[in-house]
């Protein structure tokens, strides 16, 4: 045994080590196989996968850095313009059939009608709508020359570009996030991002139809045919606070949108 000893010893030369010496040794030695009992070890790796998985859904849930990074390396830049109001997406729709039929596909690039989804109380029914952000303008990202410059301003329902008349200023960075960040998920599909997944946290604004002083009448509840007169409005809650008439004196009531209906 002391030859064996020895002789691993040795083992950090590789010339003298002699293999044919183990042979030597009552039983073979097991710890020679532990190298392979290190592969739970060569399954460490693997542990980096969810690291990365958590790096794509950072991605995801971060929508705004994404859309940052890829208008920052989107051609062009952006540029505010006039429409008619009302118009806007006849406009868009003009100017796109434009960019094809005049080959400005290298100098315009995108069309857009910036939009936001809204809740909306009409006669005590919530319902989604979608409402433009900038009624009456339009945003479009190009490289401005006076080809381009003058397919956009020539465009049936187009009255100009917001800036100078000849070379108008486009937005920075931030001005278009913000506005864009509204439709984050069609632009973020439009310029190449990633879409999905995006929306689903977008906050929703709440439009109240109702005004503090107005007459309304309650349809739900123990006051139901009642007239009712608006004191307050809490529009996170959707709750109204009335006032009804009740034997000669105004007894206040709280209310939801649902409960009452304008005259």
């Amino acid at each position: 045994m002391a030859s064996a000893g020895r002789l691993l010893g040795t083992a950090g030369d590789e010339d003298a080590l002699d293999v044919s010496a183990l042979g030597e040794l009552d039983e073979p030695v097991q710890p020679a196989a532990e190298p392979a009992a290190a592969k739970p070890d060569a399954a460490e790796p693997d542990a980096a996968e969810p690291d990365a998985a958590d790096a794509d859904e950072e991605a995801v849930e971060d929508p705004v850095e994404e859309l940052r990074r890829e208008l920052r390396t989107a051609a062009g830049d952006w540029y505010v313009v006039h429409s008619y109001a009302g118009y806007e997406n006849k406009v868009k729709t003009n100017l796109e059939s434009r960019i094809t039929s005049l080959d400005m596909e290298d100098y315009i690039f995108q069309v857009e009608v910036p939009v936001e989804d809204v809740v909306e109380i009409k006669n005590g029914k919530r319902q989604q709508v979608q409402r433009k952000v900038f009624p009456g303008y339009i945003l479009v990202r190009m490289d401005l020359n006076d080809e381009s410059w003058g397919a956009v301003r020539n465009t049936p329902g187009v009255t100009g570009f917001v800036g100078a008349t000849s070379r108008p200023s486009p937005l920075t960075l931030n001005e278009v996030l913000k506005i864009l960040a509204p439709t984050l998920q069609k632009t973020l599909s439009s310029v190449g991002g990633r879409g999905g997944g995006v929306s689903a946290d977008k906050p929703q604004v709440t439009l109240v139809e109702y005004e503090v002083g107005e007459s309304v009448t309650v349809m739900d509840g123990p006051f139901a045919t009642l007239p009712a007169t608006i004191s307050e409005i809490d529009p996170v809650h959707q709750k109204l606070h009335v006032l009804v008439s009740i034997f000669g004196r105004e007894t206040p009531v709280e209310l939801s949108f649902s409960q009452v209906s304008k005259l």
